[in-house]
């Protein structure tokens, strides 16, 4: 439980409080930090439906240290995910990173962060609504794992296959984990071996292409058009 520190003795050659101040400031990164740490086991195991009196209650802080350090549940949701995409998407990397032929990484890729979207109920319920927000630190990390993992295994990969492709079947088979995850919770480990195997060179057929985006219909003119109006 974040406890405040004994106080230090004031030094007489830095100016009058400074002490106060710096002990303050180190109470409130302990805070925070157990928060955030509460916060990720709470998320993980219950999802971004549970209540924050429970995480403060878990991080031993009082609700009104929770509110300064995050005024919104939205604000601390977001800090947490942000920071356990990354490590989720970094712990992918590295398992990846770890073997040397090109297509067992892409296998080990996905299978670690399948596993490790398992268990993160937090992770299971907002990747399928982010992962095309380039914008976001974790999906950027993911995007880049994904294409590096892809350059690696052009040659045994099926011709065609893009980064979005790799991006989304992570998407689909995330979604798959969440939907089998009570009843039958290795189920997506036989979706993904089924799903990298048409993936792979061994299928030369050509990939069908995406369709042109539909235009948009072209809007009918208004009964009165001010230009003819004004030529009138």
């Amino acid at each position: 439980m974040p406890v405040a520190e004994p106080e230090e003795p004031e030094d007489p050659k830095e100016p009058k409080g400074t002490t106060k101040r710096r002990a303050a400031r180190a109470d409130a990164t302990r805070n925070r930090e157990a928060i955030i740490e509460a916060a990720s086991e709470v998320l993980a195991t219950r999802g971004t439906a549970v209540d924050v009196r429970e995480i403060a209650a878990r991080s031993g802080v009082g609700m009104g240290t929770l509110y300064r350090h995050f005024p919104k549940k939205e604000d601390l949701i977001r800090t947490v995910l942000h920071r356990e995409f990354s490590r989720w998407a970094d712990s992918a990397r590295q398992t990846a990173i770890e073997a040397r032929d090109p297509w067992a990484a892409l296998t080990d890729f996905y299978r670690q962060a399948l596993t490790g979207y398992a268990r993160h109920s937090a992770i299971m319920e907002n990747f399928a609504l982010t992962w095309s927000v380039p914008d976001l630190d974790g999906i950027r990390q993911l995007r880049l794992v994904i294409e590096e993992l892809r350059a690696r295994a052009t040659d045994v990969l099926r011709p065609g296959v893009t980064t979005d492709d790799l991006l989304l079947l992570l998407v689909s088979l995330g979604h798959a984990v969440q939907v089998t995850d009570d009843c039958r919770p290795h189920m997506w480990n036989r979706l993904l071996h089924i799903s990298l195997a048409g993936l792979h060179a061994d299928h030369r057929e050509p990939l069908p292409t995406e369709p042109a985006p539909t235009p948009a219909a072209p809007k009918h003119r208004a009964a009165t058009d001010p230009a003819r109006d004004n030529s009138a």
